[in-house]
């Protein structure tokens, strides 16, 4: 009790030993006096610390079989704290109780078994072998599963979980999947999460094993698919449509999740071209070396395995990743909003049926269960590679928890036009108004106007405001404009800023050497552009801005697969490892090395028996 104690005083919490015996759970007077106090220490904030009084009585043996007066039902054996914590949970009518082990849940099979698989839930029709006794504690895990299905019984809901698990039972009391939770109603639950990973491993494998025709075939089908279902796909997308009006969904969001007639048909080209130019996607060799005498090295492209993409609104980024990972290989596993919700199933089905023509039908799936985004960030063993695709929230999120799966993405497309002293007025007109007003819900749209402090005394200042506020775009000024300016645009609450609407900042600068600082300060090295009729000009700015994309005299809107030539895009990445920018097939590409001999051992070379050659070798 004293380190009981000690834990809890470090929170300002106050606790109480309760020493039951065993006429305390018989005599109906002292049930409820055991029942009032509890009550009572739990309204003055004091946690209770319940045990069984063995200075006075003997372990407690209630038989199975004896009925507990006052309930008309059955009793337990306490021979341990999970059966005694069972019986308490019953007494006091507790909505939950959890019982802490030192495993994370009830598996099918002991734990360090091959093929052990953690449940998520259990019901008391489950078959399951269990050891004999916890490396913790007084009961095993056995005795565990006995007291809380009795527990259950009664109408406590219980979770066994890991008690090393950091937060565990804030995380339980959230709603979290943690543990096992024991329940009595039929789990008819779409397909686990993990199983649809373990079907997308197998399902990649497939993929491999598949020649790049069958591939491209299966791509073909998807495309074909988009526009003969296309009034399927529409009615399905009207009804998210109707639903997230009525929510109240951002502007913006509603933006992205409108699909129409021609979105679809973009849509159907861009897999196409993904289809078309698949065919050395994978297996291609990269390099080849001949070490020695019929000793040859090759490193081919693989598939990195196991990709969960996130995403929020855009329905039409399920058929863009799902023919990506077609013609990489890879398994897939999609994670859509609720607002797009029909749409994703209805496309969704047709990926299933392009795949069922190969016999690949499982290696993309749609996660359909309610698991929260952090439970799928956990799932480590399963998923090699995480790519968000949604609001700069959802990715700073997913990027901040997770915690061992890589995560591809860009978090903010804060994407600046530079209107350098040599720029053409109508050329940056054109091309601002394009990259601001094209589609403002895309990252790649401008979001800040850098304009050269030469440019606020002539014409092109004036007819920049007056065709940004024709477009219907409301404008915000930066400090430095704001402080030459007597009467002008509302100052910008941020420079670091993503508008995503038709909105914008516009901001002066001294040079092109203060606009590429200003980018390295405020932007987030998505895409910026310069406009300027001066080679000499662009090609430093083209050289001195770190970001992913950097343009001259073209709108950012060019920050797309699609546009790249790509096929399509799995996102847009602004990290500076693996993949950098619009991210194509060559991104969900790893390598691995084949070498072939015929008997050579490391200790020949050492030996001097065979000689080192590593001469380069012809890929063809």
């Amino acid at each position: 009790m004293s380190m009981y104690d000690a834990m809890f005083s470090q929170y300002n919490v106050k606790i109480a030993q309760v020493l039951v015996t065993k006429p305390d759970f018989y005599n109906e007077e002292t049930r409820k006096n055991l029942f009032c106090t509890l009550s009572e220490l739990i309204s003055l904030n004091i946690v209770p610390i319940v045990n069984t009084n063995d200075a006075v009585s003997p372990p407690m043996y209630i038989h199975d079989d004896t009925v507990v007066p006052g309930t008309g039902k059955k009793g337990i054996g306490i021979k341990d704290n999970d059966s005694l914590s069972a019986l308490l949970a019953a007494e006091i009518q507790s909505d939950l109780l959890i019982m802490m082990s030192d495993v994370d849940g009830i598996y099918n099979k002991p734990p360090w078994e091959d093929g052990a698989r953690m449940m998520h839930t259990y019901t008391s029709k489950e078959q399951v072998q269990f050891g004999q006794k916890s490396k913790v504690g007084t009961g095993g895990m056995d005795s565990k599963v006995n007291a809380a299905t009795w527990a259950m019984a009664r109408g406590v809901s219980v979770v066994i979980c890991n008690g090393m698990q950091e937060k565990a039972i804030k995380t339980i009391i959230s709603g979290r999947k943690v543990g096992t939770f024991f329940t009595d109603c039929a789990v008819s639950s779409p397909t686990s999460v993990d199983v649809l990973a373990e079907n997308a491993r197998l399902g990649s494998r497939s993929l491999q094993q598949l020649t790049p025709a069958e591939r491209a075939t299966a791509i073909h089908s998807l495309a074909d698919l988009l526009v003969s279902k296309q009034d399927e796909i529409l009615e399905a997308n009207n009804k998210d449509l109707e639903e997230a009006t009525k929510s109240g969904l951002a502007k913006p969001l509603l933006s992205r999740l409108s699909l129409s007639p021609s979105k679809l048909k973009t849509l159907s080209v861009g897999l196409k071209q993904i289809a078309d130019s698949s065919y050395e996607n994978v297996g291609r060799v990269l390099r080849k070396t001949k070490l020695a005498e019929n000793l040859v090295l090759r490193q081919v492209t693989v598939p990195i395995g196991v990709l969960l993409v996130i995403f929020e609104s855009r329905p039409d980024s399920l058929p863009q990743v799902a023919a990506l990972a077609m013609a990489s290989a890879n398994g897939l596993l999609l994670k859509g909003g609720k607002e797009a919700a029909h749409s994703n199933k209805a496309l969704m089905d047709l990926v299933k049926e392009s795949l069922k023509g190969v016999g690949a039908d499982d290696a993309i799936s749609l996660v359909s269960t309610r698991e929260e985004i952090s439970d799928l960030l956990a799932m480590e063993k399963h998923i090699d590679l995480i790519i968000p695709r949604g609001s700069s929230d959802l990715v700073r999120n997913i990027q901040k928890q997770s915690q061992h799966i890589p995560v591809l993405g860009h978090a903010e497309g804060i994407c600046h036009v530079y209107l350098d002293k040599d720029a053409d007025p109508q050329k940056a007109l054109k091309i601002v108004r394009d990259a601001k007003c094209d589609y403002p819900a895309a990252c790649n749209a401008m979001e800040t106007v850098l304009i050269h402090e030469d440019h606020l005394s002539g014409n092109l200042f004036n007819d920049l405001c007056n065709m940004l506020k024709k477009e219907g775009v409301k404008i915000h000024a930066g400090p430095r404009l704001s402080s030459q300016l007597t009467f002008g645009p509302p100052p910008a609450r941020s420079m670091k800023f993503e508008y995503g609407a038709l909105e914008c900042c516009i901001e002066v600068v001294r040079d092109m050497e203060d606009a590429v600082d200003h980018i390295h300060k405020f932007g987030s090295s998505h895409t910026d552009v310069i406009i300027t009729e001066n080679d000499g000009t662009a090609k430093r700015f083209l050289n001195a801005v770190d970001s992913a994309c950097v343009f001259h005299n073209v709108s950012s809107r060019f920050a797309d697969g699609f546009r790249f030539g790509l096929g399509a895009e799995v996102g847009i990445s602004t990290a500076r490892i693996h993949a950098r920018g619009p991210v194509g097939v060559e991104g969900l590409l790893t390598t691995k090395w084949i070498l072939e001999g015929t008997d050579h051992t490391a200790a020949e070379f050492n030996e001097g028996k065979r000689n080192w050659l590593h001469e380069k070798m012809p890929i063809n």
